[in-house]
Order: structure tokens, then C-alpha cells, then sequence
């Protein structure tokens, strides 16, 4: 790449066009955008290389060790860098020789009952103590886990989005650019409407409210961060000293929805439900384009490889004849 400018321009065109074709690139846009700034800090000229794709790989926030965390990241690359030979031949294309294979699924950790209690309750224990900031992350964590939400849908909700007449909430566009009505269960209705009846104190509310605030300083009635609920979920995290029960580095928020799944198995198992055909209502409730990408949540708890085991015990267990 012979001019800063240029890269910076085809890193535009690319995500315009792929836009234009109905793709998001959240993450790629950034990675993208991200890319561009670390080639124009190391002053580098001529068509972009391999080595230089894999030392910015090496430099992701979590200053990670793990191979696989830069094939990740590499990968991002890949589909712009093809895309960019069209005008810049000499242009190389990452592969899997660099960093070796992206890993496939890595197991989530799947909390208990009681470890969700336990967050809920930690979250409450924060300072101020009865103030709206305890119970904003002890509402958003327990909804959530109550719901199956992604950590951006529950923080996207606006006032307007939940019906607590109607138990329902209305989830728009997000990761599939698929909207979505969930009925939720009375519980959380309740705890939404303890939570919007304290908020009421503090801000004054509209439909263009964000249902989750910020609570501190200028943030006060405004989208509760991303950034700050990871901050917050870490120390929390950290207080409560869980074991991890996952191949990720610790628990995640978003092991809250994978345990959703799993808990929503364990019961429909228990209560003799056909699983083919509430996996279908159960990949709408989700978001999911596709059940497949439901399937992928699936974990094998012990509890609900026993539920299944003993399920197929009965489906297979044949009579034996009587001897004559």
C-alpha cells in the first residue's frame, strides 16, 4: 500500500459494499478500521504482508498469549484482504499456517441456580447501598439469565420496549437484524417494575428512555455502557471466587444465555416435551437465524446428559422374553 490514505479508503469501500449487500461487520468494521491505524503507526509502505497482519494480531487488548486468540483476530482480515487483491495484486492472504487453526466451539460455563442468585445478590450489596445503581446491575444481570438476552439487546432496550401490562419485550433489530416479541415469566415482570418504579426517582422517563441508565455523573439517564457492565460483572466476578467451569479464560455474561439454554433443556426433558419441536420456538425466542446455530449452545451438564441417558434408557429398553 503505497499511501496511508489509500488503505484507509479501501478499508471504507469494503465495509460500504459489504453494507450495501445486507452484511453488519461490527466487529470486522472495527478490526478493519483498527488495522489501518496500527499499519499507518508503523509506518508501512508497499502491499500489506502476512508478518504484518500477525503483529497486529498480537496486539489485542487483552494482550492474550493464546494462539488461538490471534488466529481469531487474523481472521478478520482475511475476507478484505482477498477483497483488496483486486487492487493491490501483490496483496498476501492470511491462513491457518500462521497461528495454526481457529479452535472450534469452547465450552461456556454453564452457572448454577445458585450461582445466579449469588451474582444477583452481590450486585445488590452494591454501593450506594438501596441506591439505582445496585439495583440496575441486579435487574440487568437476573433479566439476562431470566431471558436468554444477549449482554447488547438488554442494554439496546429502550422504556417503550417493555410491557409490563403485557409481560412481553420487544427486542429489536440486533445481531440477525431480526425484532422479536419474549414473554416473560411474572418473576421478572416484577422485578422490571420494582426497577422502573425506583428509576422514576432519579430521571424522568419517556418512551425514548433507556430502560437500563447509567447512574453516575453525566451518564445519569443515559445507555448504560458495555464497557462498564463487563467492569462491573468482572468484580463481581472476582468477590464471588467462582470455579470455572468453562475453557474460557473465566465466566462471561454471555455464559448467562448458554445456561438459559441449558436450564430450558433440563426442564423440557423433566416434563417430557418433544425437544424437536420446542427447539424451533426456543431458536425464535433467541434471535437465531438459523436451530442450528441454537444446537450450538447445547452443553453437556451432567444434569441434562441424565435427563437425556435416562430418556433413551426407556426408548430402548426392550422386554425381555419370558422363558418357556
Amino acid at each position: 500500500m503505497s499511501e496511508l490514505i489509500n488503505l484507509h479508503t479501501r478499508v471504507d469501500e469494503y465495509i460500504a459494499e459489504r453494507h450495501h449487500l445486507g452484511f453488519k461487520l461490527r466487529s470486522m468494521g472495527l478490526a478493519l478500521a483498527n488495522f489501518a491505524r496500527y499499519v499507518a503507526s508503523v509506518h508501512h509502505q508497499g502491499p500489506l504482508t502476512i508478518d504484518l497482519m500477525a503483529d497486529w494480531a498480537r496486539q489485542d487488548k487483552a494482550q492474550s498469549q493464546e494462539p488461538a486468540t490471534h488466529a481469531r483476530r487474523l481472521s478478520l482480515l482475511v475476507p478484505f484482504t482477498r477483497w483488496l487483491r483486486q487492487f493491490e495484486p501483490q496483496t498476501e492472504v492470511p491462513d491457518e499456517t500462521v497461528f495454526g487453526p481457529i479452535p472450534g466451539r469452547v465450552a461456556p460455563h454453564i452457572y448454577c441456580e445458585g450461582e445466579i442468585i449469588a451474582l444477583m445478590v452481590a450486585a445488590r450489596g452494591m454501593n450506594p447501598q438501596g441506591g439505582l445503581r445496585p439495583a440496575t446491575f441486579e435487574t440487568l444481570f437476573g433479566l439476562i439469565a431470566s431471558a436468554g438476552l444477549r449482554v447488547s439487546e438488554a442494554l439496546s432496550l429502550m422504556d417503550a420496549d417493555v410491557d409490563l401490562i403485557g409481560g412481553l419485550l420487544t427486542v429489536r433489530k440486533t445481531k440477525f437484524a431480526k425484532s422479536r416479541l419474549l414473554p416473560l415469566h411474572p418473576s421478572t415482570v416484577a422485578a422490571l417494575a420494582r426497577y422502573r418504579q425506583l428509576r422514576s426517582r432519579y430521571i424522568r422517563t419517556t418512551a425514548d428512555t433507556p430502560f437500563f441508565i447509567g447512574t453516575r455523573g453525566q451518564r445519569l439517564g443515559h445507555h448504560l455502557s458495555d464497557r462498564q457492565v463487563h467492569k462491573v460483572f468482572s468484580n463481581l466476578r472476582d468477590q464471588l471466587g467462582w470455579i470455572n467451569r468453562g475453557a474460557h479464560d473465566s465466566p462471561r455474561i454471555h455464559d448467562l444465555r448458554h445456561s438459559f439454554v441449558v436450564r430450558r433443556m433440563m426442564i423440557w426433558h423433566a416434563q417430557g416435551i418433544d425437544i424437536n419441536q420446542a427447539m424451533l420456538a426456543l431458536s425464535t425466542y433467541l434471535g437465531h437465524a438459523k436451530i442450528s446455530y441454537t444446537y450450538w449452545y447445547l452443553t453437556g451438564v451432567p444434569e441434562l446428559m441424565a435427563l437425556a441417558g435416562n430418556k433413551f434408557e426407556r426408548f430402548a429398553h426392550v422386554p425381555e422374553a419370558d422363558d418357556e
